[in-house]
């Protein structure tokens, strides 16, 4: 690999930890409300069979996947995935807003038995791992090809990229989602300009998509093109600064008064 290719696939991953780590925490909140009834002794235990369920499943769909990502089919079902989540989390977020997480909060607390939340805590993972792989997906699929040997039907630098953002999402949701927590905590607003990222993040793979041989919707120079990369990564730093400073860190007077 040239020094070009390097940094890009540099930032890629860059933008990959950025991206788990916030959804690691969106997650991490999940997770807690969802062992929360459990006895103290029993909730990282809960946690633990959980994670590692969701690890054989993430390790077993990246070979999957691997075979299956240079299917247009596949590609699009993955924008059109990427693009619904986005959305439909901003619009409970904005227009939902707390009282759907209520009501969760209180179906949750109508306590399951031990095996049965680990059995959810599972379910809830390998939804979170489909998210990630897909977002890493999009990101790896439009980087340049490598002299590295394939691994099925994908290039093996495309495929250390999404094995690694599927495993650093499993290390932070497993080590440092608190401290995402902490950060969400004080900037709300984050979050959503995460999920922001995650439906741009839908619209490259839909580029990616449009521009397959087999559908040449639009050529696949662009897609391909140095202007178009430009652009995407410029507007994904454009929502991220805009998430960061709009967010603004919230007040202690908010934060006692939502602890009241």
């Amino acid at each position: 690999m040239d020094f070009g290719l390097l940094m890009e696939y540099g930032w890629v991953l860059l933008v990959l930890i950025a991206l788990e780590g916030l959804l690691a925490a969106d997650n991490a909140l999940v997770l807690a409300i969802m062992v929360k009834h459990l006895p103290e002794t029993q909730r990282k235990k809960a946690l633990f069979y959980g994670l590692a369920g969701a690890f054989v499943f993430r390790f077993a769909s990246l070979f999957a996947i691997s075979f299956l990502v240079d299917v247009w089919q596949v590609q699009a079902i993955g924008a059109i995935y990427l693009l619904f989540i986005a959305a439909n989390h901003i619009f409970r977020k904005v227009i939902v807003k707390k009282g759907e997480q209520e009501a969760a909060v209180k179906k949750e607390r109508k306590a399951s038995g031990f095996w049965m939340t680990v059995f959810k805590v599972e379910v809830a993972d390998i939804a979170f791992a489909i998210d990630s792989i897909l977002a890493a997906v999009a990101l790896a699929v439009a980087l340049p090809t490598t002299s590295l040997p394939r691994i099925g039907g994908m290039d093996g630098g495309h495929f250390i990229v999404i094995f690694l953002g599927g495993f650093l999402g499993l290390l932070i949701m497993r080590f440092a989602a608190n401290l995402f927590v902490k950060l969400l905590e004080s900037r709300p607003s984050l979050e959503i300009a995460a999920f922001v990222i995650v439906g741009w993040v839908g619209v490259k793979l839909a580029v990616h998509t449009l521009a397959h041989p087999s559908l040449h919707v639009i050529p696949h120079e662009f897609a391909e093109s140095t202007g178009w990369k430009l652009t995407f990564y410029a507007v994904l730093l454009i929502i991220a600064l805009s998430g960061w400073f709009l967010s603004g860190k919230k007040s202690k007077d908010k934060e006692s008064a939502s602890a009241a």
